[in-house]
């Protein structure tokens, strides 16, 4: 290899850190841990991966690895994969940031929506019991109304949240905001 390409390669693989690191961050950002936003990042560059290889580029231990691509399994961002000829388990990254996004949020905001209606419907039967106590004062059941009908008023969003939710997921998202097309030019 001569030494342009060598300086060229050292070139492509920091401006790959750049990106793996962005990843990374970002994903921080939603509640994932940087190392397994980077094990995505780097999986994002590549074809497909073994643990070993995972292991070895991004210097965390087996079960590490493992751990972290389950974790990114759950969220259907990672697949395993079949490599010809090898005996290895191997995965894949999603490569499309559309579907990225389809499948990595609607995960999360179906578990906000699921935690948060559950919290209140367990929580508007006790608003309910003191508001209609008469062993209680009035100061104490007008707290309790209060707070009922601050949490029936938040259903509405997670109602919306789910529509959400669903039309990212059969598409219609993409109807009102659709993704620019790939423009091979620029």
């Amino acid at each position: 290899m001569s030494q342009n390409d060598e300086q060229a390669r050292e070139s492509v693989d920091q401006a790959k850190d750049i990106v793996i690191e962005s990843l990374g961050e970002t994903m921080d950002l939603y509640g994932v841990t940087r190392s397994v936003g980077n094990l995505y990042g780097t999986m994002y560059f590549e074809e497909s991966m073994t643990l070993d290889e995972m292991r070895e580029k991004l210097k965390m231990s087996k079960p590490s690895m493992s751990t972290g691509v389950k974790k990114l399994q759950e969220f259907d961002i990672v697949k395993q994969s079949f490599r010809r000829g090898s005996r290895k388990q191997t995965f894949v990254a999603e490569k499309d940031f559309f579907s990225f996004f389809s499948k990595f949020f609607t995960k999360k905001w179906e578990r906000e929506v699921n935690l948060n209606l559950e919290a209140i419907k367990e929580a508007q039967p006790i608003f309910e019991e003191i508001m209609n106590s008469e062993d209680v004062s009035e100061e104490v059941r007008d707290e309790a109304r209060e707070l009922y009908e601050q949490v029936e008023y938040s259903k509405a969003y997670y109602y919306w949240l789910e529509q959400l939710v669903e039309g990212i997921r059969n598409g219609k998202i993409f109807e009102a905001f659709p993704p620019p097309e790939h423009n091979k030019n620029k």
